[in-house]
Order: structure tokens, then sequence, then C-alpha cells
């Protein structure tokens, strides 16, 4: 019987990352597509995942075999801080939507993308999946990291009671070409792509939030796009396991500014707003199983560098301003709304 992958939230930065590979690699591979394979990527001009009527109305359409789930409300620090109810009221609609409705229509596999903000504030590094659940989350992301642990308590919850294979991946801070690069509620690496293009082309500073000595792990979406390819076809426990570089690998966002600067050719002051929360100052989390795991099916994973990532993903960035998500689409809905 042939396989149908939904992927929700299919045109966003890991949708988009996860098409790449799917499109790119040699048919057949351990990250390519396999023969009798459907794949579909889903956005939100289909269905409002928040309203179950029209997610069932999505899973009637394209009868999925296995879902990625990656459908959700995002935004940055202050977009979090901003929002709590908003994020975590319309995540909690999301993801119960479709997790109910993959059991209802008998999908044989769902795998959510949760964050490293499900952890608790507190808490003895590493961040390893064993403690999610040990204490509550940082207050910067309140609403959204609680929403999103309880796609873990319904995973088991669904497990224990119905035996679905339903389980989740916990990614670090993800960039990446088809990135949200709005000012406003972006993550910190587009964001800042973004004010620096800008700094560059109106020959203004390129003023960066904070201090710039929290440090944070990146990885790269194109490499998280084989994490999911990997989990969808070789994992089947339904703990969560942890997708990210190296917990000595993390970088200071200073250190990500820099790169930035060298990247786009900025050659003007830069400075750094101090009056800006900068939210944890670390938080490292371990890939320990996820690396043990992948070798374990195959050859060892091999994470794109870090400036190389970064390169492509200006390069994609400048070549691409016209038509990348920058907060200019906000801009003409609310011009049209006033015409």
């Amino acid at each position: 019987m042939p396989n149908v992958i939904l992927v929700t939230g299919g045109h966003g930065l890991v949708g988009k990352a996860i098409k790449h590979v799917i499109d790119t690699e040699p048919v057949g591979s351990r990250y390519g597509r396999k023969e009798g394979e459907t794949w579909v990527f889903a956005t939100s001009k289909e269905a409002d995942l928040r309203d179950e009527a029209q997610t069932k109305a999505l899973f009637e359409k394209y009868k999925p075999t296995h879902v990625i789930h990656l459908a959700a409300l995002v935004g940055g620090l202050f977009m979090n801080m901003k929002y709590k109810l908003s994020f975590l009221r319309d995540n909690i609609l999301i993801n119960s939507n479709v997790l109910h409705t993959s059991y209802e229509t008998h999908v044989d596999k769902v795998i959510s993308c949760l964050s490293t903000c499900v952890f608790p504030a507190n808490i003895d590094p590493p961040l390893v999946e064993s403690k999610i659940h040990l204490g509550p989350p940082h207050e910067s992301n309140f609403g959204y990291a609680h929403a999103k642990r309880l796609v873990d308590i319904a995973n088991h919850a669904y497990k224990e009671e119905h035996g679905c294979n339903f389980t989740a991946a916990i990614p670090t801070n993800i960039f990446g070409p088809y990135d949200n690069f709005d000012l406003d509620d972006s993550h910190v690496i587009p964001g800042l792509i973004h004010k620096c293009y800008l700094a560059k082309k109106n020959g203004t500073p390129f003023t960066v939030a904070g201090t710039g000595n929290p440090l944070r792990q990146f990885v790269y979406s194109y490499d998280l796009a084989k994490m999911f390819i990997w989990q969808l076809r070789e994992y089947d426990d339904v703990e969560p396991i942890i997708f990210s570089v190296g917990e000595n690998e993390d970088i200071s966002i200073r250190s990500v500014a820099e790169a930035i600067v060298k990247a786009i050719g900025f050659e003007g002051e830069v400075k750094f707003d101090t009056t800006k929360a900068d939210g944890q100052y670390r938080k490292p989390a371990s890939n320990e199983k996820l690396l043990s795991l992948i070798k374990a099916g195959g050859d060892p994973f091999v994470f794109t560098p870090f400036d190389s990532a970064l390169n492509d993903t200006v390069k994609w960035f400048v070549e691409n301003y016209d038509n990348a998500r920058t907060g200019k689409e906000k801009l003409a809905a609310a011009g049209a709304a006033r015409a």
C-alpha cells in the first residue's frame, strides 16, 4: 500500500527544507524519496488547523498514512512574551485537532515538532529527553512551551489508550532558507539577517537586541529535514528525541551577529541594545541519543558547518528578498483592509 506523508506547515521553514531534501537526495537513499511515497506539503490556506472541521476535511482530502506535524503559531522572544495566551490557545487547538484526527483516521505514524523551550527553566544542563516535565518552563516562553509540552503528554496518552504510533522531535534553534525574516516576530538569526541587510542598504547602524552574550545551539533546516525523514522511517518510540548539534557547539548571539556582518558585507557600526531582554543565558541540549540511533541504523550523521549554512541562508535571503517573508505581506494586508 502506498504511503502518503502529510506535512502540516508545509510551506514554512522546516516544511520547505524537507521538500528540498526529498527532491534533491538520490531516489531510494536514506533521505531521498522512496518508491510508492506521496508527499503532501499542506499550508494554512488549505485548512485552519485550529478548526476541527477544516482539519478533518484536510485529512479526508489526502488520506495520509503518515503525518509530520509542523504547523504552529510561532514567533521570537518578544512575540512569545507579549502574546502568551494566543500562543497557548492556538497551539493547543492545532495540536489537539491534528492528533485526534490522526487517531480517528488510523494514521500509521505522527511526528510532531516541539522546541527546547519545553524544558524547565531551572534545570541542570544538559537538556535531555527525560527532563521535560521536571519543572516549569522559562517565563518568556510560558504559553508556547506549555502548549508544546502537552503534545508529549498526548502522545503518551494516545499510545497507552489506543496504541497510536505518535512521537515528537525537539529541535534547537532552526535557521535556513524560507525562514520568517520579519523584523518584529522572527527568531534570532533571520531577524538579524534582515536588520543587517537593511543597515547596509540604508547606511545605518546594525543594532542587536540584548548584550549578545547568550549562547544558543543552531541547527540548519536542511540538516533538520534529514533528521525528520530518518525519524519517519526508522524511529518508532513514543519518547521524543532532541534534534541538535552537540551541547558544546553553542554559539553566542554576538558571534552570530559578527558572522552575519561578514556574510552580508556590512561595514558600518554594530550596536548592542542592552536595554532589551536576553532571555535564558544558556540551555545546552544533548544530541547523544539522536547520534547513537542514527549511527546504529546507517552512516553517522554529519552536520553542515555553521558558517557554511549561514552563508547559504544569507545568500538565499538576498537573492529572494522580494519574495521572502519579511513583514511586508502584513503591511499589504493592512493596507487592503483600510482600502
